[in-house]
C-alpha cells in the first residue's frame, strides 16, 4: 500500500505533463492547419511487416540508450541542487578523446572496450571537475561555468578532429578520426531478438544497452541505498544542516560533479562503439541538452528517466515518417518543447501537493526524519531545516 502511495505522486507530474503537451501541441497544429489526429497516426505507424516493426523499435531503443545516459548524468547533479548544463561539452570531448585513444591502441576484445569506456569516463569527469573546482574555490555558478566550458569543449573537439586526431583523407566530405579496430566494438544484440523468435531487423540493436542498464541500476543503488546518496541529497536540501551533521558540502559538490561528468562521458559511446566506430563531423549532437528534459520528465529516478528517454526517442524517430508524409518536422519540436514546459509546471504542482500532504500528516508524525526514496523530499515526517531553504531546494530538484 505504501508503494502505491509513493507511486501515485511520482507518476502524477510526468503523466500530467504528457497530457498537457499533447493538448497544447494539438491546438498549435490545428492553428497551423495541420490535422493532429493524422500526425499522431503517422507517428505510431511502425510499418506493415514484422521486420519493419521490429526495426522501428530498434531505432527507438538505440536512440533511447544515449538519452538515458544523458538523463542520468543531469539527474545526479540535480539531486544535489546543481545544474550540470555542461553535459553536452563533456560527452562530445569525451567521445572524441576515447575514439582517438581506442584507435591508437591494440588490445584484446573485452579489454579494448573497457579501455575506451574508462578513457571516456575520465575525460568527462575531468571536464566536469573544472566546474566543481571553480564553484567551491571561487563561488562561480556551475550554470555559467559549464555553459562557457561547452563552447571550449566543442572548439577543442573541432580542433582535434581537423588536426592531430584526423584519420580521414584530405578532401573527404566527412572528416573523422581513425576507425577503432573491431576488438573495440560492442557487438549488437540482434541474436537475442532471433532467439526470442522476433524478426531480425537490418539495423543492429546496440549492445551498449546492457552497459547502460547496469549503470542505471548501480546509480539507483548508489543514490538511494547508500550513505553517499543520503549525504548528496542532504547537502542539496540544506548545505548548512549537512555540514552540521558532519558532511563536507564542498567535497560533495566535487564528488557529485565528477560522478555526473563520468556518466556524461558514456553518452556518445553507444553510437561510437555500436555503429560509427569513429568520431566524425556528423556525430550526433544535442544529447546533453535533451538529457535535461529527460531528467526532468523522469523525476531524477533511473526508472523514470528510462521511460522518458524512450518517449523522446519515439518522438525523434517520428521525424522521418512525418517528413515522408509531407508534415512539417517542427511538429516534433513543438511536442518536445511543450513537454519541457509542462513538466516544470507539473513538478511544481506535485511538489506543493506533496508538501501539503506532509504538513497535514506532520501533526500526527513522531518528528523523526528518515532517508528519502530518491524523490524530491523526505519519505516521512515534516520538512526539516528553515522552511524557505528546504522548499527552494525541493523545488529545484523536482
Amino acid at each position: 500500500m505504501s508503494f502505491v502511495r509513493r507511486l501515485g505522486p511520482a507518476l502524477f507530474a510526468p503523466v500530467l505533463a504528457i497530457v498537457v503537451a499533447v493538448v497544447i501541441s494539438s491546438a498549435v497544429m490545428a492553428a497551423l492547419q495541420v490535422n493532429p489526429l493524422r500526425v499522431f497516426e503517422v507517428m505510431i505507424d511502425f510499418g506493415e511487416t514484422p521486420t519493419q516493426q521490429i526495426n522501428a523499435l530498434v531505432v527507438i531503443i538505440n536512440r533511447a540508450v544515449p538519452l538515458f545516459l544523458s538523463g542520468l548524468a543531469v539527474a545526479i547533479a540535480f539531486r544535489m541542487g546543481l545544474f550540470n548544463i555542461g553535459v553536452e561539452g563533456q560527452y562530445r570531448l569525451a567521445t572524441i578523446m576515447s575514439a582517438a585513444a581506442g584507435a591508437a591502441v591494440s588490445l584484446p576484445g573485452p579489454l579494448h572496450v573497457v579501455f575506451i569506456i574508462v578513457v571516456a569516463m575520465l575525460v568527462g569527469a575531468f571536464w566536469a571537475g573544472i566546474v566543481a573546482v571553480l564553484k567551491v574555490t571561487r563561488g562561480v555558478s556551475e550554470v555559467i561555468s559549464s555553459i562557457m566550458l561547452n563552447f571550449v569543449a566543442l572548439g577543442l573537439a573541432s580542433y582535434f578532429l581537423t588536426g592531430p586526431f584526423r584519420g580521414s583523407e584530405e578532401g573527404s566530405q566527412i572528416v573523422g578520426t581513425t576507425q577503432i579496430p573491431e576488438s573495440g566494438w560492442v557487438p549488437g544484440l540482434n541474436g537475442v531478438l532471433s532467439a526470442l523468435g522476433l524478426a531480425s531487423p537490418p539495423r543492429q540493436l546496440y549492445g551498449f544497452l546492457i552497459i547502460a542498464a547496469v549503470v542505471g541500476v548501480l546509480l539507483g543503488v548508489l543514490l538511494n541505498r547508500t550513505r553517499f546518496g543520503f549525504d548528496l541529497k542532504a547537502s542539496g536540501l540544506s548545505p548548512s544542516a549537512a555540514s552540521a551533521s558532519g558532511v563536507n558540502a564542498r567535497a560533495m559538490v566535487i564528488k557529485t560533479m565528477l560522478l555526473s561528468g563520468a556518466v556524461a562521458g558514456l553518452i556518445g559511446l553507444p553510437d561510437l562503439l555500436g555503429q560509427t566506430h569513429a568520431y566524425t563531423t556528423n556525430f550526433t549532437a544535442g544529447l546533453g541538452f535533451l538529457g535535461i528534459a529527460v531528467a526532468l520528465l523522469g523525476r531524477n529516478r533511473p526508472g523514470g528517466i528510462a521511460l522518458a528517454a524512450l518517449l523522446f526517442a519515439f518522438l525523434d524517430r517520428a521525424l522521418v515518417p512525418l517528413q515522408i508524409a509531407d508534415f512539417p518536422a517542427s511538429v516534433v519540436t513543438i511536442i518536445q518543447g511543450t513537454i519541457v514546459l509542462a513538466v516544470v509546471v507539473a513538478n511544481e504542482i506535485a511538489r506543493r501537493l506533496t508538501r501539503r500532504a506532509a504538513e497535514r500528516g506532520g501533526s500526527q508524525a513522531t518528528g523523526t526524519v528518515v532517508a528519502g526514496d530518491g524523490g524530491t523530499g523526505p519519505a516521512q515526517g515534516p520538512p526539516t531545516g528553515p522552511a524557505g531553504t528546504t522548499d527552494e531546494r525541493q523545488g529545484a530538484q523536482a
